[in-house]
């Protein structure tokens, strides 16, 4: 069964860093692909960031420059983190995590549709 857990957010002041941590459990890591969304109050949720294999990853424009992804795949590791630098105060949501095998979700990967498995979420809160 496929599990993703999420961990590492916070509050922080406008110019501040978080790191998110998603740990995957029950598949194999490399053949999927897994991203990041997060929700504001109010509005949709949206693409953040994804991962694919060990070369492909892509940012949405508006995060692009200041977060990063990056993965432990070591055994009973299997985490994917996300690295939020310079942090604005539009950043501030609920931030999830998902996941789903192959290259057809890395495809389609800024659409919430191409995700099975989504993390429970976690609270990121900048202020100004």
């Amino acid at each position: 069964q496929v599990q993703l857990v999420e961990s590492g957010g916070g509050s922080v002041q406008a110019g501040g860093s978080l790191r998110l941590s998603c740990a995957a459990s029950g598949y194999s890591y490399s053949r999927y692909c897994m991203g990041w969304f997060r929700q504001a109050p109010g509005k949709e949720r949206e693409w953040v960031a994804s991962s694919y294999d060990d070369d492909n990853t892509q940012y949405t424009d508006s995060v692009e420059g200041r977060f990063t992804l990056s993965q432990d795949k070591a055994i009973a590791k299997n985490t994917l983190y996300l690295q939020m630098n310079n942090l604005k105060p539009e950043d501030t949501a609920v931030y999830y995590c998902a996941a789903d095998w192959g290259g057809d979700t890395w495809l389609a990967r800024r659409r919430r549709s191409a995700y099975k498995y989504w993390g429970q979420g976690t609270q990121v809160t900048v202020s100004s």
